[in-house]
């Protein structure tokens, strides 16, 4: 892959006034680091109505943002075949269903066999865009459907989807915990304090998170979920499943070993149970508007095995004794690329 520059172009959102530029550019490209935003302004590839940009800058609402950004990250990134699940696909975008243990990008320790290596392997043309066309993530162990651009036309008009959370994203959770009541949380998320790996709670320095859960099934020590993202903040359910009390099972940063009742537990669900090697969250359904055509799209899929079989020894457990509401996507049959009216109601 050549080096380039890549320029980007936005407006500040008028929410944002009083927050720092460094700040507002992290929540707004979400796709890159801190500390690389910070690292961009101190060499001057950010200007904010055309003048030399200082992190610390508090910004009003409605500057320009012009970026200079030179294509590093991608540099080391090696095109690798790895098998991809593609669901959709034309000349402007990819839609994908993402498996477990695969990270999106390269990082420290995931220089290869990421998303990106194997988009790079399946068409060689995206390595002409940022991150591959790569405009949103899911965790490695988060499964389900992400969407690729494949020009920077669509690149942009989908960053512009997200950042206007217009984008539709619905998830199926498996939480622990007996829920009794569907629930919005409204609670803002940041760094954790003292663990920089992780998100957290944070009313202070956290951004803006708003997560809807619906209850699907509730079991004897589980509650089967659908969540819908207003917002797209890193390990955003985990973190607020995990604030409300009911952490998403096999969750390895936000599980709460210390939750598994072991004395009360069935022996066989709890052997289950230790052996699900990550969270049991999976992206079932993915919405959008076409860059291009302006047509409303949507997508849906099937919960991967793991979780099947991890319900399947749930419900056998807590037979005669669970609500079982009605799930479509349990036995799903989809015709998928339908132009549908995007609501989260339905």
């Amino acid at each position: 892959m050549n080096k380039k520059d890549i320029y980007k172009k936005f407006i500040i959102p008028a929410t944002y006034f009083g927050s720092r530029l460094d700040h507002v550019l992290s929540d707004l490209l979400p796709e890159l680091s801190r500390s690389k935003i910070q690292n961009m302004i101190k060499q001057d590839l950010v200007k904010i109505n055309g003048n030399h940009a200082v992190q610390k800058y508090k910004v009003v609402g409605d500057e320009e943002i012009i970026i200079k950004d030179t294509i590093n990250d991608e540099l080391t990134a090696q095109p690798e075949y790895i098998s991809l699940d593609i669901i959709y696909e034309d000349d402007d975008l990819i839609v994908l269903n993402k498996p477990k243990n695969l990270v999106v990008h390269p990082g420290s320790g995931n220089l290869s066999g990421t998303l990106l290596n194997a988009l790079l392997y399946y068409d060689k043309k995206l390595e002409r865009l940022p991150r591959g066309g790569i405009v949103h993530r899911l965790d490695k162990d988060t499964t389900g459907l992400m969407v690729v651009a494949k020009n920077e036309e669509a690149q942009n008009n989908l960053v512009d989807q997200l950042q206007s959370k217009s984008v539709y994203r619905e998830y199926r959770a498996i939480v622990w915990g007996q829920l009794w009541k569907d629930k919005v949380i409204d609670k803002p998320i940041g760094r954790h304090p003292r663990q920089r790996t992780k998100m957290a709670i944070n009313k202070i320095n956290g951004k803006e998170a708003t997560t809807k859960f619906e209850i699907l099934e509730r079991f004897n020590f589980h509650t089967y979920v659908r969540c819908l993202l207003q917002t797209g903040r890193t390990h955003q359910i985990r973190v607020h499943m995990l604030d409300n009390n009911s952490p998403i099972v096999g969750d390895p940063d936000y599980g709460l070993k210390k939750i598994i009742p072991t004395k009360k537990i069935n022996p066989d669900l709890l052997n289950v149970i230790k052996s699900f090697d990550r969270q049991a969250l999976h992206a079932i359904s993915l919405g959008l508007i076409h860059p291009k055509t302006g047509q409303s799209m949507k997508w849906s899929i099937d919960l991967p095995e793991d979780m099947k079989n991890l319900l399947t020894v749930i419900r056998d457990d807590s037979e005669g004794n669970m609500l079982n509401d009605h799930d479509p996507f349990l036995n799903p049959v989809y015709e998928l690329n339908q132009p549908i009216d995007i609501d989260e109601n339905k």
